[in-house]
C-alpha cells in the first residue's frame, strides 16, 4: 500500500484517518488538496468575520436617524417678483448621536426633476428646534437668513447636550414662512 502523509491509501478513501480535523472523501491526492484548501479558506473566512464582529463592537450605544419630507408647491415674492417653487424637493434632514447628546445634525433641500430647473430659495433659513416629549420646545438653534437664491440650501448644527427626551427637528424657512419640517424622536 502506497502512504500519503503516515496514512494508508485504504485509510485515505475511507475518511477514517485524521477524520475530526480533514476528512478525506477524495478520489486523488489534487481532489484532496482542492478539498483542503477550501476548508482552510472558509476557516479563515470565518475567522476574519468573528475578529471584525469583536473589534467592531461598540463600548456605548450609538444611534442615528435620517428622514426626509417633500417640499410642497409654493410661490412666494422677493422684491415684486413671484417666485414659484415646483414639486420635486425633499427636505433632509440627519441626526447621530448617543442617549441626550446629538453629536452630528444636517439638514437641506435636495431638488430633481422640475424642481432642479427652478431660481431655487430666496430668503431662507434652517432652524433646529428641540421639544420634550410633551412636545414643548425648549430650545432653538436658529439659523441666519440667506438674502441669496439657492437651489440647494443647507446647514449643519454645532453638537447638542440636549436637556429631555423626546425630539429634534428641522425646519426650512423661505422669506420668513416656514415651508417644511422634519423630526426625529429622541428616546432612551
Amino acid at each position: 500500500m502506497i502512504t500519503f502523509h503516515g496514512e494508508t491509501a485504504r485509510q485515505q478513501t475511507t475518511g477514517r484517518a485524521n477524520s475530526w480535523l480533514f476528512p478525506t472523501f477524495a478520489r486523488n491526492n489534487q481532489e484532496e488538496i482542492t478539498l483542503m484548501r477550501s476548508r482552510v479558506v472558509r476557516l479563515a473566512t470565518a475567522l476574519a468575520a468573528a475578529s471584525a464582529l469583536v473589534a467592531m463592537t461598540p463600548s456605548a450605544a450609538h444611534a442615528g436617524a435620517i428622514g426626509s419630507a417633500p417640499v410642497r408647491t409654493f410661490e412666494y415674492n422677493v422684491g415684486g417678483v413671484t417666485m414659484k417653487i415646483p414639486t420635486g424637493c425633499m427636505f433632509t434632514h440627519a441626526v447621530r448621536g448617543s442617549g441626550k447628546k446629538i453629536t452630528y445634525q444636517n439638514a437641506g433641500v435636495d431638488c430633481a426633476f422640475v424642481g432642479a430647473l427652478s431660481s431655487g430659495f430666496c430668503n431662507w433659513r434652517i432652524d433646529f428646534t428641540y421639544a420634550d416629549t410633551n412636545n414643548k420646545t425648549y430650545r432653538t438653534s436658529r439659523g441666519r437668513t440667506h438674502s441669496e437664491c439657492k437651489i440647494d440650501p443647507m446647514r449643519n448644527n454645532s453638537p447638542q447636550r440636549l436637556s429631555h427626551y423626546g425630539k429634534a427637528c428641522a425646519h426650512l424657512y423661505v422669506n420668513g414662512v416656514r415651508r417644511v419640517s422634519q423630526c426625529h424622536h429622541i428616546t432612551k
